[in-house]
């Protein structure tokens, strides 16, 4: 039975997904004209500011969004799998991943933390997005972990000692191939996999 996280867990999840939508944001946010002031150090003494326009948004949310997503991979690499399967057909599927990216586009649609009515619908729209994604059980997928080598396919599988083919989509960090046997916990709706060819962290 695929394991159905509890809400918060999910929406650290969730909120990891989207690191590179604050440092986005985070860019937007730089005051450019403070690049013609001689660097100065500490900010926040007199006369010595953080050069962001809204440091304190901007800085809480890409900290806060690298913790999540730092969270998420250790979650992902330390999970224990609990049961053996054996993989009967495996197809790649990479554009899966990148059912996230469309915030990505809203965030150049001129929104930044100065602008605090495109930011607060930009707020409300990530909540109702958030809320599908959990429903849904797509909780797991998401694009940054491409970087870090994960890979999401489409695969049919049969448990160890059974002949009856199941479908899933899951997550792995090597290449799965047809006649893999390998190891698996879910999260929702999505297997994640290691294997033999699983590097070691």
């Amino acid at each position: 039975m695929a394991m159905q996280p509890r809400i918060l867990t999910a929406a650290l999840v969730f909120i990891g997904s989207y690191l590179p939508l604050s440092l986005i944001l985070l860019a937007q946010n730089y005051d450019y004209a403070s690049a013609s002031r001689s660097f100065c150090w500490p900010w926040g003494t007199a006369g010595c500011e953080v050069p962001l326009k809204n440091p304190v948004f901007a800085i809480t949310t890409f900290a806060l969004c690298i913790v999540c997503f730092v969270a998420t991979l250790i979650t992902l690499t330390f999970s224990k799998p609990k049961h053996e399967i054996v993989i009967c057909e495996a197809k790649y599927v990479p554009a899966d991943l990148m059912n996230y990216t469309l915030p990505y586009v809203v965030a150049f649609m001129s929104i930044d933390y100065q602008d605090m009515e495109k930011f607060s619908g930009l707020v409300i729209f990530l909540a109702w997005m958030f809320w599908i994604t959990y429903k849904s059980g797509q909780i797991a997928l998401n694009p940054v972990l491409i970087v870090f080598g994960w890979r999401l396919y489409e695969i049919k599988y049969q448990f160890t000692g059974d002949t009856k083919d199941l479908t899933a989509r899951g997550l792995a960090l090597a290449p799965l191939t047809a006649g893999d046997r390998v190891t698996q916990s879910a999260i929702q709706y999505i297997l994640i996999i290691k294997n033999d060819r699983t590097p070691e962290i």
